[in-house]
């Protein structure tokens, strides 16, 4: 039987989390109670100011405010335009940190799983311990691998090429 994760879950630095993300399935259930699911399989931290990927880098702005804010919260942004992506808030509040949800078992890319998902940016600042979007514990234990996050470039040679993405191995 599945668990729902509770904001305790996402209570932690981002580098614990990430990895643990990775086997868990997020869930969508829509206006007519129909669940949409997807199992994820890769995910990217990104760990406060000092960060240069991580959108907290360049301080406490509007866009970030939820980067400071309460564990479990979801962060939604539009990336190049027509993309929504998607991360759930880690860490303590006033510790910007978060976790992108990279990539699903079947939707391989994070602007193709938030639209399966049917997630865009009204859900940003809302919760993954609510009852309309979540993410639960199946038990499925994954093979993971580490490798460098995707789309940083601007983020310098150090922060570009450290190994916080997390991937099932398997899928």
């Amino acid at each position: 039987m599945a668990v729902k994760l509770t904001e305790k879950f996402f209570h932690r630095d981002a580098l614990e989390v990430a990895p643990e993300l990775v086997g868990k399935i997020i869930v969508h259930r829509l206006d007519d109670a129909t669940l949409i699911r997807e199992r994820i399989a890769e995910t990217e931290a990104y760990r406060g100011e000092e960060d240069k990927g991580c959108h907290a880098s360049k301080g406490r702005t509007k866009r970030t405010e939820l980067l400071y804010g309460e564990s479990g919260v979801i962060y939604v942004y539009l990336c190049y335009g027509m993309h929504w992506l998607m991360n759930v808030i880690t860490g303590d509040i006033d510790q910007p940190q978060g976790v992108l949800l990279r990539c699903g078992e079947i939707h391989n890319g994070p602007g193709k799983l938030t639209k399966y998902l049917k997630i865009d940016g009204s859900f940003n600042g809302g919760t993954f311990c609510g009852n309309d979007v979540w993410i639960e514990d199946d038990g499925y234990k994954p093979e993971i691998i580490t490798a460098p996050r995707v789309g940083i470039d601007y983020a310098g040679d150090y922060w570009k090429n450290i190994e916080w993405r997390f991937i099932d191995n398997r899928k």
